[in-house]
């Protein structure tokens, strides 16, 4: 299994590098596309009320084109900027509604804790739906705007997260953060890894191009260390409200997509509460 683990992590790292590095934008806005595609089947069939439906993936095939045709809009046109009435219903009203529903709604549902009861899957579903297309949206926009390094270095927020929670919660963690979410996840890790994610936004910030530089540019460094740990804990709770979704499910992967990490979702938890909420701080 490790072994598996380790070969696909490889892969995954390999096409992403050959996507950024690309002289098109277009292998990494594919890369993101399908990535979304997946990534809504699989939340679709954790919160999809009844078993086996066609709701899952039709809808995911659906969405996957409508994101195929804003793409080609975007990248054959002079500016990468989306239309007028396009930037508007996404940067208006889609970022800020996914934040708020992450920030209020997801948050307090992991509080709750409720994970024996498969409840209000039309509603998570359409969540779910919005939450997909919302970071598509901040990944493509940050990427054809800002650059490759500027998304990497976003993305590094939540690998130093992630990674710290797991050491720090191995080595020191006593207390429960979510045990009848995730019962393996402790205070201490989180801690860890906020601190972590925390340490990489300030340190990152000296390098031209960053997400930390760009904030730098905005803020003074204890606002922009401040953002980091709103950033690095809704991290935390991306992962956990995943977790509550497979747990009502009755999974333990959203899916077999990726062989020894699950699905696509369970690659990509965390930065889905993170990406919209970036780019609205940062803007393009």
């Amino acid at each position: 299994m490790l072994k598996q683990r380790v070969v696909t992590a490889v892969i995954l790292l390999a096409v992403l590098l050959a996507s950024l590095m690309a002289s098109s934008p277009w292998p990494l806005v594919l890369l993101f596309v399908l990535t979304a595609v997946c990534a809504l089947w699989e939340w679709l069939r954790l919160t999809w009320p009844g078993a086996g439906h066609v709701v899952p993936p039709v809808a995911a095939a659906l969405c996957g084109i409508v994101l195929l045709g804003l793409a080609w809009q975007w990248l054959n046109k002079a500016s990468p900027t989306p239309s007028i009435p396009a930037h508007s219903i996404f940067g208006g009203y889609l970022l800020p509604l996914v934040s708020v529903l992450w920030v209020g709604l997801a948050t307090a549902l992991v509080v709750q804790g409720q994970a024996t009861r498969r409840s209000g899957g039309v509603w998570l579903s359409l969540f779910g739906l919005l939450a997909v297309v919302a970071v598509w949206f901040a990944l493509v926009q940050m990427y054809l705007h800002r650059g490759a390094w500027f998304l990497v270095s976003l993305m590094a927020l939540i690998w130093f997260a992630d990674i710290a929670a797991y050491f720090t919660g191995k080595a020191f963690g006593r207390h429960k953060l979510a045990p009848r979410v995730s019962p393996g996840k402790t205070w201490e890790g989180a801690a860890g890894g906020v601190l972590a994610a925390t340490a990489w936004v300030l340190l990152s910030a000296w390098w031209p191009g960053s997400f930390g530089d760009a904030m730098l540019q905005r803020w003074p460094w204890w606002m922009v260390a401040l953002i980091a740990v709103f950033l690095a804990a809704l991290s935390i709770i991306g992962d956990l409200f995943e977790s509550l979704l497979k747990r009502r499910a009755g999974v333990k992967d959203s899916s077999q997509l990726l062989p020894g990490h699950g699905g696509v979702y369970d690659r990509i938890d965390a930065l889905l509460p993170v990406a919209p909420i970036a780019l609205l701080i940062t803007g393009v």
